[in-house]
């Protein structure tokens, strides 16, 4: 029996599919921006919506102020009026597609923070009308779209699938990676009930190359939580096997290098000195969280989780080490230059980036540590990392860098001479096989 789609519905995906459909994203973040740009670039109207008035001065001037989007890209969109950027939550109205692209994080226990989300939500259910979609993007525990949003939405009397629709399409952006921008990773997209999906698809099909559907919200939430499960286990293996390798005089990169010439049944992942950014070090723990309600205990996940988050000490432990060895200088009164504060390389994003744990932990054994980043300036305000907010890097300055006792590469910047740091160094700490891959002399060089 065919089901009666509401005929409200059915216009608004007739607007998405015609593209005369305005689109609110919300959070103009490394999220929400390259999205914004994307739709905007497909010839719809975009509302980009952030609390930030810096953010939204800087669009509506045809700005970018994330490295990886380019300016230019944005200064026409503003021009023609298909990006109109504000801080007003009361043009929610102005949009038939409402996106939700703001932070998920966890608190210090380790439990999830939906505080931006739940905030979002109740703004948009202030001006919510009928025929409008609501699409949330933003990584977090099955369940959350339809137990924790949709009551919020439905509160002043409007049904989900009925008067208004709502979805979920988890966001897969890779930031600095230009084999995949937004327009060129498949989106998944699930919902709970037939017209929901209907427009969430017809949607996202206007800008990436295929949009997949399944069964219901809860699944598309549990697909982006087993996407970042899969890289945050593997990522604990290798660290693990980086450390029983080493033990060994076996040098873990020669192995993944050589076990990833296999066709089949391998996946080369990396050690590192930790997790960082948005999602891997924070998405597991929203999992943990959330089977506990079901009475299910995730002990593998759990313990991935603790292997990758001790890596900051075992890497400060492995330079203290080092540099006794060297010189026989201690780290109480040692001067450390950490290369890299970025979470990952080519970015200017240093949300939970191990560096920063880094420098802390440097800092209270006594050293004293700098830090250079070709793509960030400065550490702005962390509610993590406060001994270290406002912090200014240090320009790069080959003589500069040689009165240090010993320099820590914590993220692997191309834009980096490794040769030359190696060169002006009396010791290197390299925790992303950077310098071997460089082709640098090894022989001040300890891989930690």
């Amino acid at each position: 029996m065919s089901i009666e789609r509401p005929a409200h519905g059915l216009m608004l995906q007739s607007k998405v599919e015609s593209g005369a459909a305005c689109i609110a994203v919300i959070g103009m973040g490394y999220v929400g921006l390259p999205l914004a740009v994307a739709f905007a670039e497909s010839g719809s109207r975009v509302l980009a919506v952030d609390l930030d008035v810096a953010k939204v001065d800087a669009l509506n001037a045809g700005r970018s102020y994330i490295r990886h989007i380019d300016g230019a890209r944005i200064a026409p969109l503003v021009d023609q009026g298909l990006i109109d950027a504000t801080a007003d939550m009361a043009r929610f109205d102005e949009a038939d597609v409402l996106l939700i692209c703001v932070p998920t994080p966890i608190t210090r226990h380790l439990e999830p923070d939906l505080g931006y989300v739940v905030a979002t939500t109740e703004m948009i259910a202030k001006t919510l009308r009928r025929g409008q979609c609501v699409i949330l993007e933003s990584t977090t525990y099955p369940g959350t779209t339809r137990e924790v949003m949709q009551p919020i939405l439905e509160a002043g009397g409007l049904a989900a699938g009925r008067d208004f629709f709502l979805a979920y399409s988890p966001e897969r952006e890779d930031p600095g990676n230009p084999d995949f921008s937004t327009t060129r990773i498949p989106k998944v997209v699930g919902a709970d009930d037939p017209t929901s999906l209907d427009i969430a698809l017809a949607l996202y099909r206007r800008i990436v190359p295929q949009a997949i559907a399944v069964s219901s919200a809860a699944t598309a939430e549990a697909v982006k939580i087993t996407e970042n499960v899969f890289r945050s286990v593997n990522i604990a293996l290798v660290n693990e096997l980086k450390l029983v390798f080493g033990a060994m005089g076996i040098d873990v990169w020669e192995v993944i290098d050589a076990a990833k010439t296999k066709p089949f049944g391998f996946m080369p992942f990396y050690p590192g000195p930790g997790l960082g950014g948005h999602c891997i070090p924070i998405d597991p723990f929203y999992l943990t969280w959330k089977a506990r309600e079901y009475n299910q205990h995730t002990r593998f996940i759990e313990l991935a989780g603790q292997i990758n988050s001790s890596m900051p000490e075992r890497v400060v432990q492995a330079l203290a080490e080092a540099l006794d060895a060297h010189s026989g200088k201690g780290l109480r009164g040692a001067r450390v230059l950490v290369l890299g504060v970025a979470y990952k390389k080519n970015v200017d994003d240093i949300r939970e980036s191990p560096a920063l744990r880094l420098m802390e932990l440097l800092e209270a054994r006594g050293a004293s540590a700098d830090f250079h980043d070709p793509h960030v300036d400065r550490i702005d305000n962390t509610r993590e990392h406060p001994t270290l907010n406002f912090r200014a890097g240090i320009p790069w300055d080959l003589e500069a860098i040689a009165g240090y006792d010993v320099v820590l590469i914590a993220t692997d910047h191309d834009a980096v001479d490794y040769c030359a740091l190696v060169e002006a160094s009396p010791l290197v700490i390299d925790t992303r096989n950077a310098c071997a891959r460089a082709g640098a002399p090894l022989d001040r060089v300890v891989r930690a």
